[in-house]
């Protein structure tokens, strides 16, 4: 996987990965696969292991030449006729087409399909159901259309597609729409089976709601790091 370096304390062995996954790895001295310098905004490859990045190497160093034995690998500075790469968010957008509210629906609908792990901030959560609601509501019309010409919404009739074109539509989304929800209360240090008090009469799915509403928290949990674009 690629990412950023975000940051790296030399004198700690410690440091920060943004992938672009969009979630934040921890990493140290130890994860580098070679003797390698490490520096804010280097861009490298590792292989992910839960919060952890593990295997890090320098992209540019590894497209470079190879060092001699016994040599560290230093990266070559960015040419002033080159244009910067990036990653962690910006990478999002290379490979999603942009960083959006829609990006996080196609992605729910695609990548993150059965995902029930790591976390989701607030703008993936929303991003995901406003669009989700704007395709229902398309999916919903077209079905009227053609139950209309079909003659389907006269009375006595029930507009058979309009009903089934909803129905299919809500179960095709239901995983995705449910790994959203559980995502978003692992991002508040929620475990996911809170998501079973929507069953309470009444107040359910309220709580739910304002569960949607809360602040991403600013560490590290036990679902995964910090989701790219929260500040820490």
């Amino acid at each position: 996987m690629r990412g950023e370096v975000l940051h790296y304390d030399e004198s700690q062995g410690f440091g920060f990965i943004t992938a672009v996954d969009g979630n934040r790895y921890t990493f140290s001295r130890e994860d580098l696969r070679r003797e390698v310098i490490i520096s804010k905004g280097m861009q490298v490859e590792f292989q992910p292991s839960g919060s952890q990045a593990r295997e890090i190497f320098s992209i540019r160093a590894q497209m470079g030449s190879v060092p001699a034995a016994g040599m560290p690998v230093v990266d070559a500075p960015h040419s002033p006729m080159q244009s910067p790469r990036h990653f962690g968010r910006a990478a999002v957008s290379e490979h999603t087409g942009n960083t959006g509210l829609w990006s996080y629906f196609w992605r729910g609908l695609t990548a993150n399909y059965v995902n029930f792990q790591g976390r989701a901030r607030r703008k993936e959560y929303w991003g995901y159901y406003l669009f989700w609601l704007i395709a229902c509501v398309v999916v919903i019309i077209v079905g009227l259309l053609i139950d209309d010409r079909l003659h389907n919404l006269t009375p006595n009739k029930t507009p058979v597609v309009s009903l089934v074109a909803g129905g299919l539509f809500a179960l095709a989304t239901f995983l995705p729409s449910l790994a959203v929800v559980i995502r978003r209360q692992h991002d508040i240090g929620l475990s996911g089976w809170f998501y079973l008090l929507i069953l309470i009469p009444y107040i359910g799915g309220l709580i739910i709601f304002v569960f949607s509403l809360i602040p991403s928290q600013k560490h590290e949990n036990k679902w995964g790091p910090i989701p790219a674009g929260v500040r820490a």
